[in-house]
């Protein structure tokens, strides 16, 4: 496949400070229509990731294609139709948000005041209110109707929730789910909330350190992470169970149970440990999209120690 099959891509994008590598030649492929969730810890380079996609940071070396155009290349084409929520809102303050939205259609020629008088009323924001005066849940649907507003081919949100309470970040979630519908459209949703995440979307990019070690859709990853519980009756060493497989993640104990979380699941795999574990039986677990990141980070973290 081309970068012209893909919404957003990326080649061996890579972004240095100084001596310190914070993206390590990442090669996103992002398909057209998905809902594409890019997930990390704190400091794994994914703002960085965005900033770049959005070119508002030069990458080190690497390329960025938006519906397959280069960025370098045709910056203006190829960002015309993208939109963007950051993780806060960038609104003057002492605007009213009527003035907002009226300094943003003179910014943006796509720009549609019916499209944007439809969300204004969708989203129950009073065109009055300065922006200093909005709540944390009304600024972030605020940042989401001027980003939809052009009726952008991609939607790149990072850390949108960031801060909102449990009720503010559902209803954003619901708002941006129902954009993705309304008018089809690439979304990709960077958040540290990995249950919304899992809901919402359907292909996931999973950085670690700057490097992507995951990329595919989201069922996917869930469907080949597992949880295998033994209960051996003689002791046995983590090494002992990292080697019989390399996609053994993480390992825990408690009491003489051991629970050993697998990448690539398979049955045999599962029998292997259980019977190198001399149990005599075995028990195997699904695992929210939060409990598989855990489990894969700690087991990343514990490789490296």
């Amino acid at each position: 496949m081309t970068s012209t099959d893909f919404a957003i891509s990326t080649d061996l994008l890579t972004r240095r400070f100084g001596k310190r590598i914070a993206v390590d030649g990442i090669s996103l492929a992002v398909p057209r229509g998905a809902i594409y969730g890019f997930i990390g810890l704190n400091g794994a380079g994914k703002s960085t990731t965005i900033r770049m996609l959005l070119g508002l940071l030069a990458p080190t070396s690497g390329t960025v294609h938006l519906n397959g155009i280069n960025i370098a290349f045709d910056p203006v084409r190829a960002k015309s139709r993208v939109g963007y929520v950051p993780d806060r809102p960038t609104a003057y303050p002492w605007m009213r948000v009527q003035e907002v939205i009226q300094f943003c259609e003179g910014a943006l020629p796509d720009w549609s005041p019916t499209l944007a008088s439809s969300l204004l009323k969708k989203y129950r924001i009073d065109p009055r209110t300065k922006v200093s005066r909005l709540s944390k849940g009304t600024g972030a649907k605020l940042s989401l109707l001027l980003a939809l507003a052009h009726d952008p081919q991609i939607l790149i949100l990072d850390e949108p929730t960031d801060g909102l309470d449990p009720i503010a970040r559902d209803e954003f979630f619901e708002e941006v789910l129902r954009a993705s519908l309304d008018s089809p459209r690439t979304v990709l949703i960077s958040s540290h909330s990995l249950q919304d995440i899992q809901r919402a979307t359907d292909h996931l990019g999973f950085l670690h350190d700057g490097r992507l070690i995951f990329q595919g859709r989201t069922d996917e990853l869930l469907g080949t992470t597992k949880r295998v519980r033994l209960l051996p009756d003689s002791p046995i060493e983590d090494a002992a169970l990292r080697r019989l497989s390399p996609d053994v993640s993480h390992i825990a104990r408690e009491g003489r149970a051991i629970t050993v979380t697998l990448r690539n699941f398979s049955p045999a795999a599962a029998e292997s440990l259980r019977s190198a574990a001399h149990s005599p039986n075995l028990d195997v677990a699904d695992l929210s999209l939060d409990d598989a990141f855990k489990d894969i980070v700690k087991g990343m973290e514990a490789a490296c120690s």
